[in-house]
């Protein structure tokens, strides 16, 4: 059934995968979430970062403004028609030093990532890791946890950015909202960004858009 969910999303960006930027609502609303995500990570000039579920790489510029030329990000995404309009992205912009792997987080084999990108195993690959509006794409959250963290250095820090029904005043938008999250594939009662608040430290939590864009950023705690 996961496999078949998975599938499922895949095909939907497949289609509008040229078009998703203009339609995704990037600018009025969903800009701000990566900012804020990317801000908490406090990235430093050569760092090595993940960026889960990439898409078209619409964090690509915000994450070179912090870790530089000298730094890598490393995008990675099961959809092949994202990952094309990412690439095409980087070479317009002269990016050299973005890697992109298409891959489902949750079949994904850490050890061959880790050889790949660091010439050894999965251990190290990373000194940080930023999830934006993609781990409510996935059915299983705890396995796509589970292999990002196998990506990381001890003591690397972890964003993830995601969405829920908003709140306050602006709760009549949540059918607005809903209708958004369902159109892209996504949960939006799946609430990831607890995942950090359990096996995080020194948790930096944040909100936009009336609550509907939640953030939570925080630095792994030592396997046990």
């Amino acid at each position: 059934m996961a496999d078949e969910m998975a599938a499922k999303a895949a095909d939907r960006y497949a289609v509008f995968a040229r078009f998703y930027d203009v339609l995704s609502a990037e600018y009025p609303v969903y800009r701000a979430g990566r900012r804020l995500g990317i801000n908490a990570l406090g990235l430093r000039p050569g760092q090595r970062v993940l960026d889960i579920g990439c898409g078209t790489g619409l964090n690509f510029s915000l994450l070179r403004d912090r870790i530089g030329p000298t730094g890598t990000i490393i995008g990675i995404d099961r959809s092949a028609a994202m990952l094309e309009r990412a690439r095409h992205r980087a070479a317009a912009h002269g990016w050299a030093n973005i890697i992109l792997i298409r891959a489902d987080l949750l079949t994904l084999d850490p050890g061959a990532v880790g050889r790949d990108i660091a010439g050894s195993d999965a251990a190290g690959t990373a000194q940080a890791a930023l999830a934006t509006y993609s781990l409510s794409l996935m059915p299983d959250r705890q396995a796509a946890w589970n292999t990002m963290v196998s990506l990381l250095e001890d003591g690397a820090r972890v964003s993830v950015v995601d969405m829920q029904d908003p709140v306050g005043p602006a709760r009549w938008l949540t059918p607005l909202a809903r209708f958004a999250c369902r159109l892209g594939g996504a949960d939006i009662t799946a609430h990831p960004w607890t995942l950090v608040e359990e096996r995080c430290t020194g948790i930096v939590s944040a909100s936009t858009r009336a609550g509907h864009i939640q953030v939570r950023a925080g630095t792994l705690r030592p396997a046990s």
